[in-house]
């Protein structure tokens, strides 16, 4: 009789990496994904006969996926074209302030020297040193643990862990570290922005954000074809080792047995028997009933204050003029602190905006493929977004620093918190999760697995967090649990002796 499938809820980065890795270890996998194509949030807006990439630009921690190709029998580079960026990002605030940060650190530190003076550039060394120091700390007890406890990763190497813990300055808030490292507060802004990568504000999240400028350093990628590549070839990997996908097969139950997961069931009323659940989408659609009371009981609810951003999202063809686009771009606002102020209820007035020119690898000849993105808050189930005044507010920043942008109406497709709600249902829009805010809130995603047996998590809204690499290492995460599992109940059954005693 063949085995019952692991089902895999979303093909996302997170499902998609479970599914190759469970699949490579012989298990039948079933993904199924209500959308048409796999990426979850990484994913393509056709406008025309242009794919835009409408979700994630950045593609980093290239060891994430190296050592999931190779789990799977294969090699990245046999599925992807890579090419490692010079500059990780172009920074104006205005018409004559720009700086360029690269993927030399001393090239970077030169460039910071020459556009804040020489004490800022040895600053920003040692706040390269600090922000490395955290990194090299938390990655393997924290990033690559299934989801540790406060006290378990400060003692998880004993007096040398602990001490290495309170030299990291968990308790630190982001913007307060940033002032120890920089006077000039364009540099503060410019750090404090790494907040942003998981939804949150530098005013409120943990110092420990600044690992983040390691992560860049250590290597930014641009992938031929665009990031939604990157989801082809995560599917492909998994299809190779004999996983199954089914696109417009949307969810609606997870269903039990004796109290564990037993089948789930989808909104056409089929109903697919399986051995175990990875629900790869926000935690909070479990938590808020979308798939059953059984799964609601496992995960807690995210209040809306408690949402991470979300964002106004224009995806466009467009003529440019008047700046020097790079890859990966950034425009500051004049007064960060009233910008995450007004984030609270709507777009600001002056937002930072960001833009990934998606063509920049190549030579430009008419219009070229962007990504426009302002933050918003996450209020896509509630409040509506004005978005021809957002609209307005972005451009009156791009052109303080000279930048003009034109395009047809035909030739841009905007997504505002609404449209990222309806997307990703019981999120509001929020694109991150809860928000890392306070130095506890990364302890408070949940882990892979979960109170139910059979059932497990993964994507960016658990353990270790959002962005296209972490939520690949849920996904990991999720295949280890879900396996440990396994091998631990047999365990149990087979050598459970009476007064509730195991022996081998």
């Amino acid at each position: 009789m063949p085995k019952q499938p692991i089902v895999i809820i979303g093909a996302g980065v997170g499902g998609l990496s479970a599914a190759a890795l469970l699949a490579a270890r012989g298990e039948p996998v079933l993904v199924l994904e209500r959308a048409a194509t796999p990426g979850g949030k990484m994913r393509q807006v056709k406008i025309g006969d242009a794919a835009i990439d409408g979700g994630p630009t950045v593609f980093t921690m290239r060891w994430v996926f190296d050592d999931i190709f190779a789990a799977a029998g294969s090699r990245l580079d046999d599925h992807l074209a890579l090419a490692r960026l010079d500059i990780l990002a172009r920074h104006a605030w205005g018409p004559s302030q720009r700086l360029d940060l690269f993927a030399d650190v001393r090239r970077s530190a030169d460039a910071v020297a020459s556009f804040s003076g020489a004490e800022e550039g040895r600053r920003f060394l040692s706040f390269c040193a600090e922000s490395r120091r955290i990194y090299d700390t938390l990655r393997k007890p924290f990033l690559m643990s299934q989801r540790p406890d406060p006290v378990k990763l400060a003692t998880a190497n004993g007096l040398g862990g602990m001490t290495g813990m309170l030299r990291i300055n968990p308790f630190e808030k982001m913007w307060t570290a940033l002032g120890r490292h920089f006077t000039d507060p364009r540099l503060r802004q410019l750090f404090g922005r790494y907040a942003t990568y998981c939804g949150s504000s530098p005013f409120e999240a943990p110092a420990t954000l600044m690992l983040v400028a390691h992560v860049e350093q250590e290597g930014v990628w641009s992938i031929a074809g665009g990031m939604h590549r990157l989801a082809l070839a995560l599917e492909s990997l998994a299809t190779g080792q004999g996983a199954a996908f089914r696109y417009g097969a949307e969810v609606r139950g997870i269903e039990t047995n004796n109290g564990r997961v037993s089948a789930v069931k989808l909104a056409t009323g089929e109903v697919i028997s399986c051995s175990e659940v990875i629900a790869n989408c926000d935690a909070n659609a479990l938590a808020t009933a979308l798939f059953g009371p059984a799964a609601a009981r496992v995960v807690g609810q995210v209040a809306p204050p408690e949402r991470s951003l979300s964002a106004v999202v224009w995806t466009v063809r467009a003529q440019s003029a008047g700046f020097p686009l790079t890859r990966h771009n950034v425009f500051f606002s004049d007064d960060y602190t009233a910008e995450f102020r007004a984030l609270q209820r709507a777009v600001p007035d002056d937002p930072t905006v960001y833009i990934c020119a998606q063509d920049r690898d190549d030579a430009i000849s008419g219009p070229e493929r962007l990504l426009i993105l302002v933050n918003a808050p996450a209020t896509g189930d509630t409040l509506g977004t004005d978005v021809p005044r957002a609209e307005a507010a972005m451009r009156r920043r791009l052109q303080v620093s000279g930048l003009q942008l034109d395009w047809q109406p035909q030739d841009c497709v905007v997504t505002d918190p609404a449209g990222f709600a309806q997307l990703f249902p019981a999120t509001g829009g929020a694109l991150y999760g809860r928000a890392s805010h306070g130095w506890m809130a990364s302890f408070r995603r949940p882990a892979a697995a979960t109170a139910l047996p059979g059932l497990f998590l993964a994507g960016g809204s658990v353990h270790p967090g959002p962005g296209v690499p972490m939520a690949a290492l849920s996904g990991r995460l999720a295949a280890e649990s879900l396996l440990n599992a396994r091998v631990s109940t047999r365990w149990f059954r087979r050598t459970a002796t009476a007064g509730g005693i195991s022996t081998r």
